[in-house]
This record gives structure tokens, C-alpha cells and sequence, in this order.
């Protein structure tokens, strides 16, 4: 049986921990300039491979990273499991209901935002496909349609954390840029695994093009049907007779590589079965944002490193670049995606500051994009120079949403919460033991405070509860709904000793709950008192202080203090 040599174990264990190192740090550092991890992962490969070590040690860069023999199965292998997990955990974060509860604005902003820069992809890569960097043996058709579809992808990861770094993650705008992104995922990763198929030099013709292609559509209908029906019925026996997290990690780990099983057999990438095991799992209602968030970190923090990292030892990011290619990519995804998502958002009728914001939050591709390229360049529908463009076109989109948004949102009047406060919406106890009895008795006080019915408050507060938890984590949650006929925002505070859970993503119960009502046309109030909100009590000491209060006297004294 062929396997490592004593000194290709030692090799290849000192070459796992230099990968790891140099992507941990330089992805803590790529943090702490305000940047996603993966920049720094990426750099930390482009660093170690033949882009700078290559060309400045050949010698020793052969020698620890080599490209071929025992050493390069192994860093190949691990690199399949790393991506495997990583996209288990991109599915997590899919969730469908959102998508179905979102309506007609997050439809028209998923369709047009998918639509736009898949036709745009496909006439650059079809009427210029030299200026896309297409190889001269590549089919036309095939190489045009993936252009479309890697102009369609977003990067639900890259999304969500900007959306929670500009504090905006639990507002009505980030549900609708959420519930676009993932109807983006679920079609385009859909897209993608029928392109593969139709390429027998990826899938070794094990089975047709065509048997590949039903076999997919089967798998994608059996997961999102019976097999999610299945996890669902199934995790409270797994919680009730198994440690936790040890026994869900478990179960989702060895569904992930079951599911990336099944998919390489069908002829398409094992990640395309992975991610839709996590789709199934994060569907159902027994899996908490806490243990999804587990998850997260341990694959965060270990095998995505390592695959990104593992892109730039096999890849020479000088000797491929092509400026001319990387900013025709650059302008092809943004134009197609911001105008798509943008024209979509105002067709739904959102302002327009808010609707550019949309469409500048869903251009991001981040890892997603990295992924599909690097499956591409496995596959032969695509050579080194157009993958790194993709790469270098991820990272750009990713870095640039978060300032763009903030800079289209800046401009709007900045509302704090202490100027919608009232007395009689102030309440110090809240006696409630779950979230529903902590909605109903705010919406009670709002009720009173504004004469407002507050049945027509509780039911539009309830309703956005049920699309996505408003548990802000540090002991803080924000209810909140857009309420037709007010004339200005409302807000009513409950502080809750004991706790109450609203299913925060660090598990902790909400002490502090702030319910915000704000007029069916003001796009800015929301965002902007959301905002104010996590700024407020975001510092310990602040919720600290505002737990020891004895009335709304003591209350508006902490708040104003924040302002000084």
C-alpha cells in the first residue's frame, strides 16, 4: 500500500502548520484593518506558493509544497474535505423560509439580480471572449454561460458580515438583501452543478451529460424535500441522546460528506452536496443561530484557512495577471449586479439610497466566487489568467460593499433612540417568560403610548420575528415592523433580569429589549435607530448600568450619558 515516507510525514506536517500559521495570522490581521479573513488567507498562499517563495526559493518551495507525488494527494485530499465543510456551513446559513416570507420585494430583487448579470456575462463572453481571457480550445457556449453564471453568484458569508459590521443585518433591509442572496446560492450553485455536468473532463464520464444533469435536479429535489423533512423530524432525538455540540456536529460532519459523496458519484463537485445537507439542516427550526455559529468557528477557523491559503500555492498570481482581463471582470460583475439588484429594489418600491445599498450589498463574492473559479480551472472551462481575475474581482467586490454602503446611507438624519422614548413604553420589569409574551406586552405599551391598535402592532412585529430572530447577542434584542398609518417612529423598551431567549447567535438571553416601530414609508428612521441601538449598548459596562436602574428617570440618564 503506497503511503508517506517518515520524512514526508515530517514535511508535510511542517508544511500544514506553516500554511495554517501564516493564514491565521495574516487573516486576524486582514480583520483588523476592517477587511474579511479570507484577503489575509489568500495573501498568506500567494506568499508561501510560486507567486513570491517559488520564484525567491524554487528549492524549498519544491520541496515543502510540491506539485506532485504522495505530498500533493495528501494536500489535495485535505483541501477537498476543507472545502467540503466550508460549504456545509455556507448552507447552514441558507435559510428558506426567509425566502418565502420575504414576498414580492426580496422576489423582484433575487430575479433582477440574478437575471442582469447573466445576461450581461453571457454577451461580453460571447460577442469578446479574448477580452474575458478565454483559452483558445474552450467551447464557446460553455465558457459564455459560465461567465453568466459567475457574474450571478453572491457570497451569502461575506454578505451577512457586512450587513452585521454596519449593524444591519436585523433590519428590513438586510432580511431583503438575505432572502436575495440566498435565492442567488440556491440558483446559481443549481446552474453551476448542470454546467459541470455537461464536462466529461471533470466528471471522468462517469455517467452522460444528461444522466448527470436529472441525477442533480433528483438529488437537489430529494435534499430540499423528503431528506429535509427527514433531519428534521430526526434532531430532537439527536439533542435529547447525544452531548451537544458534540452530537449535531457529528451528525452534520458525516451528512456533509455522505452528501459530497453522492455528488462526486453523480459526476459534479462533492461541495454541491455538502452545501445542500447544510441547506436541509439550517432550514429546520430545532438547529439555534448559537449552534449554527459553532460550527461556523470550528470550519472558520481550521479547514477554510487552510483551503484558501492552498489556492495560492498552486496558482502564480503574477505571472497570470492580466490587467486588461482583471478590469473587464471587475466592470462586467459590478455593473451587472448593482444595476440588477439596484433596478429591482426600486421597481419594489425602496428608496433609492437604500436601493443602491442593496445592490452594492449583494455585489460582494468573496469566497464564493473563489470557489466557483477554482472548480472551473479544475474542470478546463477556464485557465489560470481568467481565475485569477475572478479572484482578484472577489476580493475587490468584497472590500469596496461595506464602504459604498455606508457612504449612500450616511447622508440620511441620524435618529437616536432617547427622541422616540416615552414613559408609558418603558417597562422595568418585563414579566414575560419567551419572546412572543415580551412582543405582546410591548406592543401593549406602544399601543397605549401612540392609540394604535396594538393587535395590528403585535401582528406586524410577530410576523418579522418569525422571518428571522432579532436577537442581537450581548443580551440585547430589537423587535421590530414597519407599521402602516404612523407619522413617526415609536419605540418601547422592556428590561428582562432573568433573561428572555430571542435565539441570539452567541446563545445568550436578551436583557435588554428595545421594539421599534418606525412609518411604512421612512426607509432611514429603521436603519438608522437599529444602528443606534447596537451602538448604545454595545459597551459592557452600558448594559451593566442600565440593568441596575429602578425607573425610566434612570433609564434616559444612561442614554444620554453615551452622547456625551
Amino acid at each position: 500500500m503506497a503511503r508517506l515516507s517518515h520524512h514526508e510525514i515530517v514535511l508535510f506536517l511542517l508544511a500544514l502548520a506553516v500554511v495554517l500559521g501564516a493564514a491565521r495570522l495574516l487573516g486576524e490581521l486582514a480583520r483588523q484593518f476592517r477587511q474579511p479573513a479570507i484577503l489575509g488567507e489568500l495573501v498568506a498562499g500567494i506568499l508561501l506558493g510560486p507567486t513570491l517563495l517559488g520564484r525567491l526559493f524554487p528549492d524549498a518551495s519544491g520541496a515543502i509544497f510540491p506539485s506532485q507525488g504522495p505530498m500533493a494527494v495528501a494536500f489535495d485530499g485535505l483541501r477537498t474535505v476543507s472545502i467540503t465543510l466550508f460549504m456545509l456551513v455556507a448552507g447552514l446559513d441558507v435559510d428558506l423560509n426567509t425566502i418565502r416570507r420575504q414576498g414580492k420585494t426580496a422576489s423582484v430583487v433575487s430575479l433582477l439580480g440574478m437575471v442582469f448579470p447573466f445576461v450581461t456575462g453571457f454577451l461580453a463572453a460571447w460577442f469578446a471572449p479574448t477580452l474575458l481571457g478565454k483559452e483558445p480550445h474552450g467551447d464557446r457556449f460553455i465558457f459564455a454561460a459560465f461567465i453568466a453564471t459567475a457574474m450571478s453568484i453572491s457570497a451569502l458569508p461575506v454578505i451577512a458580515r457586512t450587513l452585521m459590521d454596519l449593524n444591519l443585518y436585523r433590519s428590513d433591509m438586510g432580511m431583503i438583501v438575505i432572502a436575495a442572496a440566498i435565492f442567488n446560492d440556491l440558483v446559481g450553485w443549481l446552474v453551476f452543478a448542470v454546467l459541470l455536468g455537461t464536462t466529461e473532463r471533470f466528471h471522468g464520464a462517469a455517467h452522460g451529460p444528461a444522466a448527470t444533469i436529472w441525477m442533480t435536479l433528483g438529488y437537489v429535489l430529494f435534499m430540499l424535500t423528503v431528506g429535509r423533512g427527514l433531519l428534521h423530524r430526526g434532531l430532537p432525538w439527536v439533542h435529547a441522546h447525544t452531548s451537544w455540540p458534540g452530537g449535531f456536529l457529528g451528525l452534520a460532519f458525516v451528512l456533509a460528506l455522505v452528501g459530497a459523496a453522492c455528488t462526486t458519484w453523480i459526476g459534479i463537485h462533492p461541495i454541491f452536496g455538502s452545501f445542500l445537507v447544510g441547506v436541509a439542516l439550517g432550514d429546520s427550526s430545532h438547529v439555534r443561530e448559537h449552534t449554527k455559529k459553532v460550527i461556523s468557528q470550528f470550519v472558520s477557523f481550521f479547514f477554510a484557512p487552510l483551503f484558501f491559503a492552498s489556492i495560492g500555492l498552486s496558482v502564480d498570481f503574477i505571472g497570470s495577471f492580466d490587467l486588461k482581463i482583471v478590469s473587464a471582470v471587475i466592470f462586467i460583475a459590478m455593473i451587472g449586479k448593482v444595476l440588477g439588484c439596484g433596478l429591482g429594489a426600486r421597481w419594489a418600491g425602496i428608496a433609492q439610497r437604500e436601493a443602491w445599498s442593496i445592490g452594492f450589498c449583494l455585489n460582494a463574492r468573496g469566497a464564493m466566487e473563489i470557489i466557483v473559479g477554482l472548480i472551473a480551472l479544475q474542470a478546463g472551462l477556464i485557465g489560470q489568467t481568467l481565475f485569477v481575475a475572478l479572484v482578484v474581482m472577489a476580493l475587490v467586490t468584497s472590500v469596496i460593499s461595506g464602504p459604498m454602503v455606508t457612504r449612500l446611507l450616511r447622508k440620511q438624519r441620524q435618529r437616536r433612540l432617547v427622541e422616540f422614548l416615552s414613559p408609558r413604553s418603558f417597562l422595568n420589569p418585563l414579566r414575560a417568560s419567551d419572546r412572543y409574551e415580551a412582543i405582546q406586552q410591548l406592543c401593549l405599551a406602544a399601543g397605549a403610548a401612540t392609540k394604535l391598535d396594538a393587535r395590528v402592532i403585535e401582528e406586524a412585529v410577530w410576523s418579522r420575528e418569525k422571518m428571522m430572530s432579532t436577537g442581537m447577542g450581548k443580551g440585547v434584542a430589537v423587535p421590530h415592523a414597519r407599521i402602516e398609518g404612523l407619522s413617526e417612529a415609536v419605540v418601547a423598551v422592556g428590561l428582562s433580569r432573568g433573561g428572555i431567549d430571542f435565539d441570539a447567535p452567541d446563545g445568550q438571553p436578551a436583557n435588554v429589549i428595545c421594539m421599534i416601530l418606525t412609518p411604512k414609508e421612512d426607509d432611514g428612521a429603521q436603519l438608522s435607530l437599529l444602528a443606534d441601538v447596537a451602538r448604545t449598548f454595545g459597551p459592557e459596562q452600558v448594559r451593566q448600568q442600565v440593568m441596575q436602574i429602578s425607573g425610566y428617570t434612570d433609564f434616559l440618564a444612561v442614554l444620554n450619558t453615551q452622547t456625551l
